[in-house]
Protein backbone atom coordinates (compact mmCIF):
# COMPACT_ATOMS: atom_id res chain seq x y z
CA UNK A 1 0.00 0.00 0.00
CA UNK A 2 1.37 3.37 -0.99
CA UNK A 3 1.73 6.22 1.44
CA UNK A 4 1.55 9.84 0.35
CA UNK A 5 3.10 12.78 2.10
CA UNK A 6 1.86 16.34 1.85
CA UNK A 7 4.62 18.80 2.55
CA UNK A 8 5.53 22.44 2.93
CA UNK A 9 9.01 23.60 2.03
CA UNK A 10 10.50 26.92 3.10
CA UNK A 11 13.05 28.65 0.93
CA UNK A 12 16.21 29.43 2.89
CA UNK A 13 16.88 32.13 0.31
CA UNK A 14 13.78 34.30 0.81
CA UNK A 15 11.49 32.53 3.32
CA UNK A 16 8.77 31.75 0.79
CA UNK A 17 6.79 28.51 0.92
CA UNK A 18 6.19 25.73 -1.58
CA UNK A 19 3.40 23.19 -1.10
CA UNK A 20 3.24 19.76 -2.67
CA UNK A 21 2.71 16.04 -2.17
CA UNK A 22 4.70 12.94 -3.05
CA UNK A 23 5.11 9.26 -2.33
CA UNK A 24 8.88 9.73 -1.76
CA UNK A 25 9.66 12.86 0.25
CA UNK A 26 13.44 12.45 0.29
CA UNK A 27 13.59 12.10 -3.50
CA UNK A 28 11.21 15.03 -3.99
CA UNK A 29 13.21 17.39 -1.75
CA UNK A 30 16.36 16.43 -3.65
CA UNK A 31 14.50 17.23 -6.89
CA UNK A 32 13.70 20.72 -5.60
CA UNK A 33 17.20 21.32 -4.24
CA UNK A 34 19.06 20.27 -7.38
CA UNK A 35 17.28 22.74 -9.65
CA UNK A 36 15.22 20.18 -11.58
CA UNK A 37 12.00 22.10 -10.95
CA UNK A 38 12.02 25.36 -12.86
CA UNK A 39 9.65 27.00 -10.36
CA UNK A 40 11.64 26.13 -7.23
CA UNK A 41 15.15 26.37 -8.70
CA UNK A 42 15.28 30.15 -8.25
CA UNK A 43 14.72 29.96 -4.50
CA UNK A 44 17.03 27.12 -3.45
CA UNK A 45 17.87 25.75 -1.00
CA UNK A 46 14.59 24.40 0.38
CA UNK A 47 13.97 22.92 3.81
CA UNK A 48 11.05 20.68 4.83
CA UNK A 49 9.11 22.50 7.56
CA UNK A 50 5.83 20.55 7.62
CA UNK A 51 4.52 17.13 6.60
CA UNK A 52 1.24 15.22 6.72
CA UNK A 53 0.68 11.58 5.78
CA UNK A 54 -2.21 10.30 3.64
CA UNK A 55 -3.32 6.81 2.69
CA UNK A 56 -4.69 7.84 -0.72
CA UNK A 57 -3.39 10.03 -3.47
CA UNK A 58 -6.75 11.78 -3.79
CA UNK A 59 -6.66 12.83 -0.11
CA UNK A 60 -3.14 14.21 -0.58
CA UNK A 61 -4.24 16.17 -3.66
CA UNK A 62 -7.30 17.59 -1.88
CA UNK A 63 -5.16 18.79 1.03
CA UNK A 64 -2.55 20.26 -1.31
CA UNK A 65 -5.26 22.21 -3.16
CA UNK A 66 -6.73 23.47 0.11
CA UNK A 67 -3.34 24.65 1.38
CA UNK A 68 -2.45 26.35 -1.91
CA UNK A 69 -5.77 28.23 -1.88
CA UNK A 70 -4.91 29.76 1.50
CA UNK A 71 -2.09 31.85 0.01
CA UNK A 72 -1.47 33.18 3.51
CA UNK A 73 2.00 33.26 5.08
CA UNK A 74 0.68 33.51 8.64
CA UNK A 75 -1.72 30.57 8.07
CA UNK A 76 1.23 28.39 7.02
CA UNK A 77 3.32 29.56 9.99
CA UNK A 78 0.51 28.66 12.42
CA UNK A 79 0.14 25.25 10.77
CA UNK A 80 3.89 24.63 11.07
CA UNK A 81 3.98 25.72 14.72
CA UNK A 82 1.00 23.50 15.51
CA UNK A 83 2.93 20.44 14.35
CA UNK A 84 5.36 20.66 17.27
Amino acid sequence: MDKYVGYILRSEKDGSYYIGYTSDLEQRVEYHNTGKSRYTSRKMPWKVVYTEEFTTKSDAIKRERFLKKQRNHSFYEQLIKGQK
